[in-house]
């Protein structure tokens, strides 16, 4: 994985070397291994590379094609690049000057075209190529979003970067606040695709190519669409569970084979649930007899910390395990840097362990591969079984808007002895840590209207955020792509999720962490061909009898036993509520002083004292709230704002 950056204004104005300098600067964290620049007609490429593929100079960025007429620079690796090499050397010689995936992705642009690549390259990927010969430029993102690309083309040009702190050293760039992005962050705890934070900058969505040529208009158009795949595995669902198992196991171990090709030091994040189970599990086979490096982080409190069965996994696969338990030393550095160390706010809390497994595992390896994805893929998520259970039980309830009202009025106790009373469904559904600890928020989901509201509301902080925001009215920005007919409540769950959570927080959130210490994350659970075999499976193979991802654990069973398999899924949730009021207290009542919020002009004031004021006598129900005002404080802090 590397950082990538350009202007290109080929007669609307003069781009210098000190503004591409200081754009790359603000990457160097993402490539920390050799920077390079290229400018040509007024169009600029520059690359900050994290050698993982050909280590030698001859994989250096920005690359230009042996015809001359493309020049690339690349974010991200092409797991298939052997094979598309094979394919571009059956039409003719070519001059290879190295090994590396990017000169193989170069090459079969220049045969295939970008759209051709595009349809044959299997990766993880942002990039940008520009056409020397056409003066047409192209930026384009991997199928689900792994790797992250921003753009503007204000001022008649097309500036891009990595990451938005490289764009807010380019020139020209209106970084004023778009309302609709941060009503989308207070409400969801991310900002998806297209949006950014700033109004002149735009987020490449996943899956997207953009062309771009001086006068013409640019818009992203999609290059592959998660309901194609959707639509052609309802057309070919899968009848035999058995056959299902052991063709998943086939996908999966391919993905995995495919996934740890690299010229440095791999290891993998384990953290003992199904999924990172898994992809060890199918590494350690593919290695033996050598120890493949893992890495877990713990929790001093009891039901937040999974460092047990982690290791009870790594212990049973024979890997070389590192482990570390998070410290308070640790909370306390991490959290007030945090508005530096991301480009746009950002409010998942389980982000500081993501940054201290990945500064962890930095110290041994340059590669990882991750679990994420197969809560998406195999249906994972408490909620997925549990928000229409828990619609069911609630729909037909008399008055239940008038009662939620009441309910979140009442004191915590007497809340939790009513719903206790009335569904005890709401308290093992809440108490499980998926969603939040407190039925104080279960109060709140009685007043939704429908199952998708009622789904809505589970994944929401601020269900109005336009009370915290001033001079913004109520939004509700469109960014979702349009859904495929579902029948049944599991798979539309799944597609909503797939679309927006996953790239908007869990890829995201892997994505800067890792790269916030030069670590590149991989994630074979979402391969092109393991997704597409994801969506053959109906909902009774994802999930059977309360059991959630259920196929994926028939193919563990053939690497583990049974009782480091069926444990409750945990999450990968952070004792937050603790943090804020105990280490961190000090720090997050300076951040949410109303005279610094008055000051600043962006939030109002009355409704975030009110929130802190019930947080601190005890309601971590606001959790999310809380946390998605320290991440925007934090990141206002560091910009000076």
């Amino acid at each position: 994985m590397c950082g990538i950056a350009g202007v290109i204004r080929p007669t609307g104005g003069r781009t210098d070397q000190g503004v591409m300098a200081a754009m790359l600067a603000a990457l160097r964290h993402r490539g920390p291994d050799d920077e390079g620049m290229w400018n040509e007609d007024g169009a600029w490429l520059g690359h900050r590379r994290l050698s993982i593929i050909d280590l030698s100079a001859s994989g250096r960025q920005p690359m230009v094609s042996a015809c001359g007429r493309y020049v690339i620079v690349l974010n991200g690796e092409i797991y298939n690049h052997p094979a598309l090499r094979l394919e571009v050397e059956a039409l003719g010689s070519i001059p290879w000057r190295g090994r590396s995936d990017c000169e193989v992705l170069l090459e079969t642009i220049a045969r295939f075209g970008v759209a051709g690549a595009l349809d044959r390259a299997n990766g993880m990927f942002a990039f940008a190529v520009w056409d020397r010969q056409a003066h047409v430029a192209y930026l384009a993102r991997d199928r689900f979003g792994e790797k992250p690309l921003y753009y503007s083309t204000q001022g008649g040009g097309l500036t891009f970067a990595s990451e938005l702190t490289a764009l807010e050293r380019a020139p020209g760039l209106c970084l004023d606040l778009d309302g609709d992005a941060l009503t989308l962050f207070f409400r969801y705890g991310y900002i998806a695709a297209p949006f950014s934070v700033y109004l002149g900058v735009r987020k490449l969505p996943p899956g997207c190519l953009l062309c771009w040529s001086e006068g013409a208009a640019a818009e992203p158009a999609p290059y592959w669409r998660l309901g194609d795949v959707v639509l052609a595995g309802q057309k070919r669902r899968l009848i035999d569970p058995s056959a299902a198992v052991e063709e998943l196991d086939r996908l999966l171990r391919e993905a995995v084979r495919l996934q740890m090709v690299a010229d440095v030091p791999l290891g993998a994040f384990l953290s003992g649930g199904i999924d990172s189970s898994v992809v060890v599990a199918m590494m350690q086979s593919i290695s033996s007899p050598r120890r493949v490096r893992t890495f877990t982080l713990g929790f001093a409190e009891s039901e937040f910390d999974e460092a047990d069965q982690a290791r009870d996994v790594a212990r049973h696969l024979d890997t070389d395990h590192t482990e570390h338990r998070i410290r308070a030393a640790d909370v306390r550095s991490i959290a007030p840097a945090l508005g530096e160390m991301l480009d746009e706010p950002f409010a998942d809390p389980s982000q500081i362990p993501t940054l201290l497994i990945s500064q962890m595992a930095r110290e041994h390896v340059k590669v990882c591969l991750t679990g994420d994805g197969g809560d998406e893929m195999f249906g994972g998520y408490v909620r997925y079984d549990g928000v229409p259970r828990l619609w069911r039980a609630i729909r037909r309830a008399p008055l239940r808007a008038p009662a939620a009202k009441a309910l979140q009025l009442l004191p915590l106790g007497l809340v939790e002895t009513v719903l206790g009373r009335l569904e005890p469904l709401a308290r093992e559904y809440t108490s499980r840590g998926m969603l939040g600890p407190s039925l104080r928020r279960a109060a709140g989901w009685l007043a939704a209207g429908s199952q998708d509201e009622l789904y809505e509301l589970t994944m929401t902080a601020w269900a109005k955020p336009e009370s915290l925001l001033k001079a913004h009215g109520p939004r509700k920005p469109c960014w979702r792509p349009p859904a495929p007919a579902f029948d049944n409540d599991l798979e539309a769950m799944i597609w909503r999720d797939s679309v927006d959570y996953l790239p908007g927080d869990i890829l995201c959130k892997v994505d800067r962490a890792s790269m916030a210490h030069g670590l590149e994350t991989r994630v074979p659970l979402l391969d092109p061909s393991v997704a597409a075999f994801a969506w053959r499976a109906p909902p009774s193979m994802k999930i059977r009898g309360g059991e959630t991802k259920w196929l994926l654990r028939q193919v563990l069973r053939r690497y583990l036993p049974a009782r480091l398999i069926d444990r409750p899924k945990m999450g990968f949730s952070v004792p937050l509520h603790a943090w804020l009021t105990g280490d961190l207290r000090d720090w997050a009542q300076s951040l949410l002083s109303p005279a610094l919020i008055r000051r600043q002009g962006v939030l109002n004031p009355e409704p975030i004292a009110k929130t802190w004021r019930r947080y601190q006598a005890g309601d971590s129900s606001l959790d999310h709230k809380v946390w998605s005002l320290l991440m925007f404080q934090s990141w206002l802090a560091a910009r000076g704002r």
